[in-house]
């Protein structure tokens, strides 16, 4: 299982990426850097938290999960 220092690490720079292209998309429709700039972090603050609950979330769900091997002894 991931640590939650992992997991913030990962949505953290996820965010980065995600932010980054939603500033340039808002920059492409409106032409305005600040409030290109604002979406763009106003967007990564919100989804980072919505990242770091799916992760925890998604940490106690073994779906897809192989099981650990058994071992006789």
């Amino acid at each position: 299982m991931d640590t939650h220092a992992r997991s913030i690490a990962k949505a953290v720079s996820y965010r980065l990426l995600g932010s980054a292209v939603t500033s340039l998309i808002f920059y492409a429709l409106t032409g305005k850097g600040s409030l290109s700039l604002g979406a763009g972090a106003l967007d990564m603050v919100l989804k980072i938290g919505a990242y770091f609950l799916h992760e925890r979330i998604w940490a106690h769900i073994n779906f897809g999960r192989s099981k650990p091997p058994e071992y006789e002894i």
